[in-house]
């Protein structure tokens, strides 16, 4: 039987945690959970876990000394994931840059405030073909976010997924809006896999608001409900990514 995995952050299963707690309860998978304003324990830490997830879960509340426990634990098969957020990453008040944890993810963390809003499209998109994620709808139907954390990949990771911005450009001889007007493009999706070590950063959101038209992706919904949360509808394309991602990090099945 697959270890539970552990989930830290997103606020609590009243908020934001209901999204991935919802799907993690709907593709059959055991979780312990830890609201964002609950120092993890060092009993939580030291039982077996398949995949660690820190998402908007702040750096303070992680104490120093758990860090080593974790880092041997990935390196003996426990997957890694960081999901960004206001708290994530640097972001404004997430500090993992300098830490332990951080620098097992796959990406270098700045040491300044780190978060990116859209207030026009953002189209996320692969940067070459994955077995993992190929057969979902990038390319046809590119899903759209709402913001992200500044991330830049390590030389020994791999960049999945990029996002890049577009904006109308305003033509006053016709007085009409033309698209699309490239803007910056930044990594969405960063992974790495170092002997049984397995971790990835994935620099949005995984609920509102960042997460933007992305939670609405594809043309199905799915409903799901975990234990003490709201229930959630969201898309088809974006729970079978979460499920994809998630079971390549922690080697679930």
């Amino acid at each position: 039987m697959t270890a539970p995995i552990l989930y830290c952050g997103d606020t609590n299963l009243d908020g934001a945690a209901s999204y991935l707690a919802g799907l993690m309860t709907h593709f059959g998978w055991q979780f312990d959970y830890v609201p964002s304003h609950v120092p993890v324990s060092a009993e939580l830490i030291e039982r077996p876990h398949s995949l660690l997830i820190l998402s908007d879960y702040p750096s303070t509340q992680f104490d120093p000394d758990l860090h080593e426990i974790v880092s041997q634990q990935v390196e003996q098969g426990m997957g890694l994931l960081m999901i960004g957020g206001w708290e994530s990453f640097h972001g404004l008040g997430g500090d993992w840059d300098g830490t332990v944890l951080g620098n097992l993810l796959p990406v270098e963390i700045g040491r300044v405030d780190d978060r990116i809003n859209f207030d026009q499209p953002a189209l996320m998109y692969p940067t070459g073909w994955n077995r993992e994620l190929f057969d979902l709808p990038w390319y046809t139907r590119p899903p759209t976010i709402g913001g992200l954390n500044r991330i830049h990949p390590k030389s020994d990771a791999e960049t999945w997924l990029d996002v890049t911005s577009f904006r109308p450009h305003f033509d006053p001889v016709s007085q009409t809006l033309q698209w699309p007007e490239t803007g910056a493009t930044f990594p969405a999706l960063v992974t790495r896999q170092r002997s049984l070590a397995r971790t990835a950063a994935f620099a949005s959101d995984v609920a509102p608001h960042w997460v933007g038209g992305f939670v609405d992706w594809g043309p199905g919904r799915v409903k799901a409900q975990a234990a003490g949360a709201p229930a959630i509808e969201v898309g088809s394309n974006y729970a079978q990514f979460w499920r994809r991602l998630l079971a390549w990090t922690g080697r679930l099945e």
